[in-house]
């Protein structure tokens, strides 16, 4: 289980927190990686590694502008 929380922010992934569009995701079944109607997704390797990569994440948020 990953909590994605804490970086759906900005123009991309901020939209996800609205529940009705995040449960619309689906399993992009070219690359097998988790993606939204809005063209959000996340790379299999940083979901499979997300305790490692949540502090580069955390700090690429800071950047990103709130919805």
């Amino acid at each position: 289980m990953i909590d994605l929380e804490p970086v759906l922010y900005g123009e991309m992934y901020g939209p996800l927190r609205d529940r009705d569009l995040f449960e619309k995701v689906e399993i992009d079944p070219e690359v097998g990686t988790i993606q939204w109607p809005n063209g959000a997704d996340f790379d299999p390797a940083t979901l499979y590694h997300w305790e490692e990569n949540l502090p580069e994440l955390m700090e690429r948020v800071r950047d990103w502008e709130p919805v």
